[in-house]
């Protein structure tokens, strides 16, 4: 669809008119998914296992054979690297659940639909097949872009399940599309012979001249997902005939670009979306990585954005009020960058750039932006609003940035934050129902009062960027030090490692997390260290033993255990992690707040368009616990309070939710007694209340009633609280059950 007025955004684009391609299709025999959770709380299925729609079982190949799966070359800086698609697989869980509804539309979406722009541009005949749709429709400026996730959707396929469907899949769209560009370059009316689009060159052309969105819509924006899917078709599928399309393309971007003055780039690079481009900068170092080609390498670096690289590596956040998604990926070029030149500014602006977004700018599900922009640091509940926040390719980016700093610097916290996003938008943003004529996925993934979320998304960038979130569940479950003597365990899924070079096979059994422990069994001989992530959210009892002996690790949250022996075959590391409910604080409003089970945002189903008011700490236990307060479900993974079902969010329904609540505590009470005093403010909102909470978990009642003796103390010191009311909260507190 085409934008007419320069001030509409994409998401308003899409509420035009865009959506509601297809219909949902009919389920199948269920293949390769289990019911993870039955009804939820009136709100149908929790997640239901995703219909194969094959008359028969696939053809699949064993994932240990498949070539050209392994990854880019090691880069030198990276202390740790990641496995293989094909070397992870995932076991029924709530992940593949998901992925095989993805897998499903995979299998059954035409490839001459995602084929039929190319072809109409090319001068070749289209089959008869309509494009996709929505922003990729026959005439849409961005039309090519879902095409090129779905390349990468497919490879992805492939090597996470090694179906011979999605291999000649892939094998077709890469042969036609080195067609359309041999086609393109015989008609003599391109720069170079090397061009590809599913449009002629003419939005790269007006690009130059600083033409805006939406008379030309982001064109090197189209260009990345179309390069990185080839890219995928070759390193995941072990197509060459991909890299050699890639290759031409490769050689005419640098041809555009490298004649051109910085001035003239810069300027195009700072153009709200029309000077978008996704991750040029990625590829094209990924590209030079494969080839050795120094052009490559050059012209990644013609794509840096130097207002913004430089104000980020000198740590200046200058983040307010720039399309969020449309400079996040260029922090994976840089990154990558740095790979390549061990330019130190390079990695400076990734590493300050991710702790401006995280938590400053996150909101408790994980993403970022408020009507596709980043908006002030710090501010979460100023931004929040009905249904224009977190855009989910926001998500999808940041947690490829996470992952390329835990390459360099194995920090924690870049995987709290992957759990995160992973677990609450990611795993939300794909709704538990089937189509084959549309992905299902979300735009944004709102966090305001009573929403719902939008599901369908043909033809978007973030149907696009959701193909490939649903297939690739694996990629961070386990990662290797970069001399392979130490195996991370960064996420809980059930699944099983195969590490080939070690002769070591790893199989994780877990009900993560609906349930706070996981096994891991080790087949094979040698020494090893395991690194077990702590989670941040642990609060106590994180254990670990190995074959029944406790190891006694020192677990801090927010860390990880190490493990260090000579393993055998049928070693069993147990984990225990108790999942706690737990509250959240918004940065700039104290009394706004979300509640968690573990890493789970929990969401209070209500039509309500106003925030829900809860109040948790007259039943709050010695150690924060709300259990008094919060009570489980039927279903797993389900609780409720105050009369109100709260649901995982990574149920995908489309109930409306709220994803934040407003503290109310009127009153000063313990343990279910009420003193009868008002609970008292300071000016950031900070209550008595929260004051004496604040020094919790306490050791038992006596060590409460201490606190609350120096804490109204001091209030009253302040002239907060009065001698009066002073008394009346300690009578309440010494008859408090805690």
């Amino acid at each position: 669809m085409k934008v007419r007025d320069k001030a509409v955004s994409r998401r308003s684009a899409l509420k035009a008119g865009a959506l509601g391609v297809g219909a949902v299709a009919a389920g199948a025999a269920a293949v390769g998914g289990a019911t993870v959770a039955a009804a939820a709380g009136g709100g149908g299925a929790a997640v239901a296992a995703a219909p194969q729609a094959l008359s028969s079982l696939p053809t699949v190949v064993d994932l240990s054979t498949l070539a050209g799966t392994d990854p880019l070359p090691v880069p030198a800086a990276y202390q740790v690297k990641p496995f293989a698609l094909t070397q992870v697989a995932l076991a029924p869980s709530l992940f593949t659940a998901k992925r095989d509804r993805m897998l499903n539309y995979a299998r059954q979406y035409s490839a001459d639909r995602m084929l039929s722009n190319f072809r109409r541009t090319a001068g070749l005949d289209t089959l008869g097949a309509q494009p996709p749709g929505s922003w990729d429709d026959a005439t849409g400026n961005l039309r090519g872009h879902y095409s090129g996730h779905f390349l990468s959707l497919i490879a992805q396929a492939w090597a996470g399940t090694g179906e011979q469907v999605f291999k000649d899949k892939l094998d077709y769209l890469v042969a036609e599309l080195a067609k359309c560009q041999t086609a393109l370059a015989a008609t003599g009316l391109y720069s170079h012979p090397g061009f590809l689009a599913a449009y002629p060159e003419d939005q790269f052309v007006k690009l130059e001249a600083y033409t805006t969105y939406p008379t030309i819509w982001a064109p090197y924006y189209t260009c990345h997902k179309i390069m990185a899917g080839l890219l995928a078709c070759h390193r995941l599928g072990g197509n060459a005939q991909a890299l050699e399309i890639l290759k031409g393309m490769g050689d005419w971007v640098y041809s555009r670009l490298s004649k051109l003055p910085n001035a003239q780039l810069q300027k195009m690079w700072g153009m709200y979306i029309a000077g978008e481009y996704g991750g040029m900068n990625e590829v094209m170092v990924d590209l030079y990585a494969l080839t050795g080609k120094a052009d490559y390498l050059a012209c990644a670096k013609l794509f840096d954005n130097d207002v913004l690289l430089n104000a980020c590596a000198q740590d200046n956040d200058i983040l307010n009020g720039k399309h969020a998604n449309q400079h996040i990926p260029q922090f994976m070029g840089y990154i990558k960058t740095f790979d390549q030149t061990n330019e130190q500014r390079y990695y400076d602006a990734v590493e300050n750039f991710w702790d401006m977004v995280v938590p400053h700018r996150m909101f408790s599900h994980g993403g970022t932006g408020q009507g596709e922009l980043f908006r002030a640091r710090d501010g979460i509940v100023s931004t929040i609003s009905t249904d224009t926040n977190a855009e989910t390719c926001a998500c999808y980016n940041m947690l490829k940035i996470s992952q390329e700093l835990f390459f360099h610097t194995p920090d924690a916290k870049y995987m709290d934050y992957y759990e995160r996003g992973l677990f609450n938008q990611i795993l939300g943003s794909r709704r538990d129902a089937d189509s084959a004529t549309d992905p299902l996925v979300t735009y944004m993934l709102p966090i305001g009062p009573g929403v719902t979320r939008g599901f369908g998304n043909v033809g978007t960038c973030c149907g696009g960027t959701g193909l490939e979130n649903h297939t690739k569940y694996q990629e961070a479950i386990y990662y290797q030090s970069a001399d392979e003597s130490a195996l991370y365990v960064n996420l809980y899924v059930p699944s099983t490692l195969t590490w080939t070079s070690k002769n070591f096979t790893v199989t994780q059994a877990t009900n993560f997390p609906l349930e706070g422990s996981s096994t891991l069994t080790v087949e094979g001989t040698g020494p090893l260290a395991v690194k077990l992530r702590v989670p941040f959210w642990v609060r106590k009892g994180f254990v670990v033993t190995v074959n029944g002996a406790d190891q006694k690790v020192s677990a801090t949250p927010g860390s990880y255990v190490t493990i260090s022996r000579t393993w055998a075959p049928g070693d069993k590391i147990e984990i225990s992690m108790p999942l706690s409910l737990r509250l959240e604080t918004a940065i700039d409003d104290k009394a706004t707040q979300s509640i968690f089970h573990g890493p789970i945002l929990l969401v209070a189903r209500d039509n309500a368009s106003t925030y829900k008011n809860f109040g948790f700490y007259k039943d709050m236990t010695l150690d924060q616990g709300l259990e008094k307060a919060v009570t489980p479900g039927a279903t797993p993974g389900f609780f409720s309070t105050a009369g109100l079902v709260l649901a995982p969010m990574y149920v995908g329904t489309t109930e409306r939710y709220h994803a934040y609540f407003k503290r109310a505590e009127p009153k000063i009470a313990f343990g279910g007694v009420d003193s009868g005093v008002a609970n008292p403010a300071l000016a950031d909102k900070t209550t008595f209340l929260d004051a004496v909470w604040a020094q919790a978990p306490f050791t038992g009642k006596d060590h409460l009633v201490e606190t609350v003796m120096e804490t109204s103390s001091a209030w009253v010191d302040q002239g907060r609280l009065s001698r009066a009311d002073r008394q009346k909260v300690l009578l309440a507190v010494a008859k408090a059950k805690v």
